[in-house]
Formats: C-alpha cells, structure tokens, sequence
C-alpha cells in the first residue's frame, strides 16, 4: 500500500442522508487497511452509530492527506475552495448527474480507491481564482471560485453596461445580460451554455465570455492565466455578481469585480486511465450515432 495516504477524510454532499451508505462503505474499507478516517461533522449527521472521528473542515485541511467526497460537481466545487489553503488532493465520487469533476462512479469505487491506495494514480492540478469586489477603493467581498465569476442583470431584465480591462488596460465596453470569467475547469460550467470555448484544465488560461451580448461581435476571448482582470458595473439596476453559484453580491454603479488567478491549485486524484477527452465525449455525447 501506498505510505502517502494515511490519513483520509470522507465528506458527503450537503443534507443528503443518501450519501451515509456510500460513506459508511467507504469508512470500512479503509479502516480495514488500518488508515485513519475522518469525517466532517454535517455528513456524519447522517450516519447513525458510526465511531468515525469527527472533525470540521478547517481541521480536515490541517490533518488529512487526501479527501474524499461523495456527491456532484456543486460538492466538488465547495469543498474544493474550503481545502484549497490547505493543498489537501481530493477524490471526487458522483452521485450527482454530470460529474465533471467528480469521475468516480458508484459502481468501482472501493476498487478505484484500493488503486489509488496502491499508488495506481495520477494528480491533476486545477487553477481556481481570487476575485474581490470593490466600492470607492473598499474591498466588500474576497472569495475563492473554481469554476468562475460572474456579472448579470438583476430583477428588471434591462441590459447592464460594463467596463472590461486586463494587465490595467481597456479592453471594450459591453452591453449584456452579463459576462462570465472562467477557468479552464469552469468552461465546461456557465461558460459553456453562453457560447465559451472549452479549454483544456492543463492550460493556463481564463476565459471571458459574454452572456447574450448586445452587439454581436462581441466574442468571448481567452487571456493568460495570470492576467489581472477588472470589470466595472456603470449602469445596471439589480446587477449581482455570483462566485460558483455559492456567494454573491449586489453591485452599484462604479464598482469593480477585480479576478486573478489564486496563488495555489486544487489537486485532483484521478484513476490511472483517467481520459479528459473520453470524459467530454461521455458528458457531453459527442460521437453518438447519427
């Protein structure tokens, strides 16, 4: 077996009780090869008379060597951003319907984790972004986003006129229902139902990409990883800016959505034959019979 792993936390996606059979499994199969189990404290309320140690997620970060959550892609993406600082290597197991970042099915996963214990692995690194939102030169918001941040209309449904500049130059001025910054694991997210490109999660790159965009040369783009990217609301009643679907904020006319590119990665623990290309096919039904 292999001595990397020796400390391994299970978490279950949040208030689903479904996840306590799966978890359960798991927890005995790795007690049984004499590793140390932790499990956050929302997903052992669901598992009754278990002996796991419970610990929260800050302490998971701190303790665990690797982290594995059962659930979809919306309990990656949390639990990724919560572990991030931490640099702990997670294992993603669907139960949900995609499963873009969670590969492991139901069905082989004790035998793709026993591989994984074997050292029958490979370790994907994903960039995840920084954004912070700013009033008059106040910060109102820093959060961590895997997928991406995004602009929109608010309740009224007009357009929104904002202001896009990169590195501190200016790009253009967009009249939109929005506009999406992803990275590369989020272009298969929000991006892609806008019209974004798929970018590989090898690249550093984020995208840009318009939602239903007023004049319609207004393209997405793709920039470097490490540009600096400042968006400015100047008029749009309602607008919000939204952070993986997990925080958002009501903007004002003025402020700015400032995204970089955080300065760790998430690593991700994939089966040995893990195809990224066989995944999009899978997912998205591409070479299905005509």
């Amino acid at each position: 077996m292999s001595p990397t792993f020796k400390t391994i936390a299970l978490i279950g996606k949040y208030k689903s009780p479904e996840t306590a059979g799966p978890l359960g499994a798991l927890a005995a199969f790795l007690r049984a090869r004499g590793l140390r189990v932790l499990i956050d404290p929302l997903s052992a309320q669901h598992m009754d008379g278990h002996e796991l140690e419970v610990r929260s997620l800050e302490e998971i970060g701190a303790l665990a060597d690797l982290a594995i959550v059962v659930g979809g892609d919306g309990t990656m993406l949390n639990i990724a951003r919560r572990l991030a600082p931490a640099d702990v290597p997670l294992v993603g197991v669907n139960q949900g319907r995609l499963g873009f970042l969670t590969d492991v099915s139901m069905g082989t996963m004790l035998d793709t984790v026993a591989a994984i214990l074997e050292g029958n692995y490979v370790t994907e690194p994903r960039m995840l972004l920084e954004a912070r939102v700013l009033r008059d030169g106040v910060e109102l918001e820093r959060v961590l986003t895997f997928n991406d941040a995004s602009i929109g209309k608010g309740l009224d449904g007009g357009l929104i006129e904002l202001e896009v500049r990169i590195d501190g130059l200016f790009v253009y001025n967009l009249r939109a229902d929005g506009l999406v910054v992803a990275t590369p694991t989020g272009s298969t997210a929000y991006a892609l139902s806008a019209g974004g490109p798929i970018l590989h999660p090898a690249l550093s790159a984020i995208a840009l990409v318009p939602v239903c965009p007023h004049t319609l040369s207004n393209r997405p783009i793709a920039v470097g990883g490490d540009s600096l990217i400042e968006v400015i609301l100047h008029r749009g009643a309602s607008a919000q800016a939204h952070f993986d679907s997990h925080s958002h904020v009501e903007l004002a006319a003025g402020d700015q959505v400032v995204v970089r590119r955080y300065e760790r990665s998430i690593r991700l623990i994939h089966p040995r034959e893990h195809n990224y290309f066989h995944m999009l096919r899978e997912k998205l039904h591409w070479s299905e019979s005509l």
